[in-house]
């Protein structure tokens, strides 16, 4: 059976994770962290902890941004600079594509125009240089942004970053489409 491995934060941990992971169990082992894998540089650094479990994977699809992206400070800096957050995408890529050829980068989900910490100028922004950065690394893109930007309100919870359920459902809909594609 071939084995996919879900990465990401808890856009993934709480959202349309354990979606796919049903959607696919009779086609595929689905492995995903139990931890919330937060911020890029998070990511890159549990990439080490998580070697037994993903070095094996034919299918690896994975989302960060929303942590990365934030304003948690009143100095208007987001908590990791757009260009170190690419420079930690494509070392993860780098590292992820040296396991399968098939990864997947997720787009990040937008929030309420009600969240004091995240916009959607800057979630645009942070997933147009994602996509600069990793495309021609040969990770394909997973457009979540797209899927929940149609109706942000109707599919984000009142904390004003999370899906919603008929989000998450949406979300793992596309992840499952993109994983099956590989």
């Amino acid at each position: 059976m071939k084995k996919v491995v879900l990465l990401g934060d808890s856009i993934r941990l709480i959202g349309y994770g354990s979606y796919v992971a049903e959607a696919l169990k009779d086609e595929f082992e689905v492995w995903q962290p139990e931890d919330n894998c937060r911020f890029a540089s998070y990511t890159l650094r549990m990439l080490f902890d998580f070697r037994p479990q993903i070095e094996d994977a034919d299918v690896i699809h994975w989302n960060n941004g929303a942590w990365d992206l934030c304003r948690l400070y009143e100095d208007g800096e987001t908590f990791t600079p757009i260009e170190v957050y690419c420079d930690t995408l494509r070392r993860i890529a780098g590292i992820l594509l040296s396991i399968t050829d098939n990864v997947i980068f997720a787009t990040t989900t937008p929030v309420r125009e009600t969240n004091v910490y995240n916009d959607n100028d800057t979630v645009r922004a942070f997933n147009e240089a994602a996509v600069r950065t990793l495309e021609p690394m040969g990770v394909r893109i997973n457009d979540l942004y797209g899927v929940v930007a149609s109706d942000i309100d109707g599919m984000i919870l009142d904390d004003n970053i999370h899906l919603n359920d008929k989000a998450a459902k949406l979300c793992a809909d596309k992840v499952v489409e993109a994983i099956r594609k590989c």
